[in-house]
C-alpha cells in the first residue's frame, strides 16, 4: 500500500520560514518523481516544486522561484520544502504526490499517488 505522509506545516508569520517533509512508503522511492502541490480554499491546486528520481532536476512554480528549495533523500524516502519568505496568499494546504515518469511535470492529473496535505497558514 502505497503512503505519503506529509508533516511540517502549521502557522507562521508573514516572512518566516517552514519546512515540510514527505514521507514515502509502499513504492520504489528513487524511480519516482516527487513534486508538492497547494491548494487555496476556494481555489483549485496548484503546482508549487518537483523533483526528478534522480534528483537532478527540480522544477517551481515562478511564485515560488528563489524562495522554495525541494530536496529528497532517497535513503530515507522523504521529500522535502524548505519555504522561505512566506506570504499571507500561500496559505494553504499543501500536499506531495508521486509518479514513476510524468510527462507534464507540472500538471496535478498526472499524478496517482497523493498524501492528506499539511496546513500551512502564514498570518500578516
Amino acid at each position: 500500500q502505497v503512503q505519503l505522509a506529509e508533516s511540517g506545516g502549521g502557522l507562521v508569520q508573514a516572512g518566516g520560514s517552514l519546512r515540510l517533509s514527505c514521507l514515502v512508503s509502499g513504492l520504489t522511492f528513487r524511480m519516482y518523481t516527487l513534486a508538492w502541490f497547494r491548494q487555496a480554499p476556494g481555489k483549485e491546486r496548484e503546482f508549487v516544486s518537483a523533483i526528478t528520481s534522480s534528483g537532478t532536476r527540480t522544477y517551481y512554480a515562478d511564485s515560488v522561484k528563489g524562495r522554495f528549495t525541494i530536496s529528497r533523500d532517497n535513503a530515507n524516502n522523504t521529500v522535502y520544502l524548505q519555504m522561505n519568505t512566506l506570504v499571507p496568499e500561500e496559505t494553504a494546504v499543501y500536499s506531495c504526490a508521486a509518479e514513476r515518469a510524468p510527462w507534464n511535470i507540472m500538471s496535478v492529473r498526472q499524478y496517482n499517488y497523493w498524501g492528506q496535505g499539511t496546513q500551512v497558514t502564514v498570518s500578516s
